[in-house]
């Protein structure tokens, strides 16, 4: 396939250049300015500082001095942010000193049009770059609270908030003290204990059925298969705590509320919905022929099973394994309801001592929980394009 036609670049008129700044310094002046207790303010010398140097920069400088305006803008931010806010103001500082210098030539130079094909009205040029201004501020705003917690582990002092000596970046701030609690304190390790108890069975039991089930869903003589669908994957829709309740009182019945094996299948319960969802979505682009060619060859179903069809679709039954250990792994309001006192797992610790104790040990659990959850969804991410190399779906 060829690649589409670059746009030529031109220099654009400093209006255009300017305003476009001005909302960009607007946008960056709401959040400075909040923090400092005027948002209002922010905007307004956010949009009228950020005009300004656009003008001097593409007017008065000019591109010849690109790079030294673009230094310049590094060192005056860095500066400024020290003189507002310490060590992390002089970070934060350089960091919006470089993405202004840079953005105020890209597009006062037309650079944002380079990698777009020419054909492209103003409209569509600005809704491609206000789409992906969206999704980054979505990013930003899912991904801020996990950046949050993870320094605030690392806490030398029992708070929940960043000290004088962390904002200084003094190491007397900075301990591992509370991943030492989480590693050797009994509560802790226990909690860790029972879940590693609860996930790897509650999550074999979810790979078994509910591959079994989109297997089974995904033939076409399977009568009623919408609606078989929409009750196996139901514990995915249905608020937790009205699934919580449900389980509460039918294991109740049956003598299953504060036992092992009632935590086990209620995790199983809730995992095996990811599994059919990623297995379904695998089972999309499966050759049929290749099973009735096995069954024409003497092969039994089971042997079909396990000789033709698993290898096949064994990324999609792993990715849907991966999340019903998750699941189990973070899940805290069912185990609330059916747990008991002997098998708290660690989201349940963790509730209880953020209600409770206040223990900034919760921090480091978190932290922890969060790079564990980091590689299990690069592995889903390595066996989703794994699956679609041997599909076919993209190149090897």
């Amino acid at each position: 396939m060829s690649e589409a036609i670059l746009t030529p670049i031109e220099k654009k008129p400093i209006g255009f250049t300017a305003g476009v700044l001005a909302a960009a310094g607007a946008f960056a002046g709401l959040f400075i300015g909040t923090a400092q207790g005027s948002g209002l303010l922010g905007i307004v010398v956010g949009a009228a500082l950020m005009a300004a140097l656009a003008f001097v920069a593409m007017q008065v400088l000019g591109e010849a001095l690109e790079k030294p305006v673009r230094w310049g803008l590094i060192a005056l931010g860095a500066v400024g942010g020290f003189l507002f806010g310490g060590a992390p103001g002089l970070v934060l500082g350089a960091l919006f000193g470089w993405f202004f210098g840079w953005f105020i030539y890209w597009v006062g130079m037309g650079r944002y049009r380079a990698h777009l094909v020419p054909y492209l009205t103003p409209g569509q040029v600005l809704w491609h770059y206000t789409f992906r201004v969206i999704c980054g501020a979505i990013f930003v705003f899912l991904i801020t609270p996990i950046l949050v917690v993870m320094p605030l582990s690392f806490n030398a002092e029992d708070f929940f908030t960043f000290t004088p000596e962390m904002l200084r970046f003094d190491p007397e701030g900075y301990s591992l003290k509370h991943y030492r609690d989480f590693l050797t304190n009994p509560e802790w390790t226990s909690a860790v204990k029972n879940s590693l108890l609860v996930a790897p069975v509650a999550t074999l039991i979810s790979v078994s059925l509910g591959t079994l089930a989109a297997i089974g869903l995904s033939q076409s003589h399977v009568p009623g298969k919408r609606a078989i669908m929409a009750i196996l994957i139901s514990p995915m829709i249905v608020p937790l705590i009205i699934s919580a309740t449900g389980m509460y009182f039918f294991y109740s019945k049956i003598g299953l509320v504060g036992t092992y094996w009632g935590i086990v299948l209620a995790h199983a319960v809730l995992g095996i919905p990811f599994v059919i969802i990623t297995v379904t979505a695998t089972l999309v682009g499966f050759d049929r022929s290749l099973t009735r060619a096995a069954a024409n060859m003497g092969a039994n179903p089971v042997t079909t099973f396990f000789k033709v069809q698993m290898p096949l679709i064994l990324p999609g039954v792993i990715s849907g394994g991966l999340f019903a250990f998750i699941t189990s792994f973070d899940e805290v309001v069912v185990v609330l309801f059916i747990g008991s006192a002997e098998l708290q797992t660690l989201p349940w610790q963790m509730f209880t001592g953020l209600r409770e104790q206040i223990s900034p040990t919760i921090l480091a659990a978190a932290t922890i929980l969060v790079a564990i959850s980091i590689c299990l969804l690069t592995a889903v991410e390595i066996l989703r394009r794994r699956s679609e190399k041997l599909r076919g779906m993209s190149p090897g």
